[in-house]
């Protein structure tokens, strides 16, 4: 039923995790696919060869979200080749310990410019070709710290709620565009980013006892709700910040 066929879709952090689900799952949809990695260069080869085996293009980039000259040079590419980017997902991130009063500058300065800089950066090179084609979707992946804020990763909290408050405010900004905005904002997740706390048995089966639904979601689970908003289902919906969490965190 969701179909996302003829679109073209650009990806951060799309080498694995939540990224590397959407971006599969965006081709199974029908779209051409863009991502970045940073290290993860053969996990990145992993996914075009998945995607082309669903039918699907699919351009990847060397790139440090952090970094604006990375953006520009890797956005350039994709209007180069395909002349659109129909949908933005700023999923790029990253999730460090952090004690205040005992956190060293560059752990929040590192925190806040690849999860909340990445974001600005793209969103502001992607948005002019959007507006020209008066049409897009930017999703904008945030967090339950955001919410209900994290002890230890305040740093990463105060990013995630960053982007909503961002998310909100571009949504009401590109509307007469017709481009929507909005953020998916998952609680734990079974990926990489999560594999050294997950390494330890007993805190992951606290984890799991504190999620209403009783499970740790695989990054599948995310993707769908990313994809929803991404698709026509959601033409209605913007600025709004869809929880993906089993029910850990309920808010209005």
């Amino acid at each position: 039923m969701i179909s996302l066929k003829g679109r073209k879709a650009l990806i951060t952090g799309g080498s694995r995790g939540i990224g590397r689900s959407t971006a599969i799952l965006f081709a199974e949809a029908g779209s051409d696919v863009g991502i970045n990695y940073l290290n993860q260069s053969e996990a990145a080869k992993e996914v075009r060869g998945e995607i082309e085996k669903i039918g699907r293009e699919c351009l990847i980039f060397k790139a440090d979200i952090s970094q604006k000259r990375d953006i520009i040079s890797m956005i350039r590419a994709v209007i180069k080749r395909w002349g659109q980017i129909d949908i933005l997902v700023n999923n790029a991130g990253i999730w460090t310990y952090g004690e205040m009063g005992n956190m060293p500058e560059e752990i929040w300065e590192e925190t806040i410019r690849i999860n909340l800089d990445g974001v600005y950066y793209t969103c502001n090179a992607v948005i002019p070709y959007m507006k020209e084609k008066k049409r897009g979707s930017i999703i904008n992946v945030s967090s339950t710290a955001a919410v209900r804020g994290e002890a230890f990763h305040s740093h990463y909290a105060a990013s995630k709620g960053a982007i909503v408050s961002l998310s909100k405010s571009l949504a009401v900004e590109l509307a007469p565009y017709n481009i929507r905005v909005n953020s998916v904002a998952p609680g734990w997740v079974d990926t990489d980013m999560c594999a050294q706390v997950f390494s330890d048995p007993k805190f992951r089966k606290k984890v799991q006892d504190s999620i209403p639904l009783g499970r740790i979601p695989p990054p599948e689970d995310i993707a769908g709700a990313i994809l929803f908003l991404a698709s026509d289902l959601a033409s209605y919906i913007t600025g709004e910040v869809l929880n993906v969490n089993g029910g850990s965190v309920l808010c209005s």
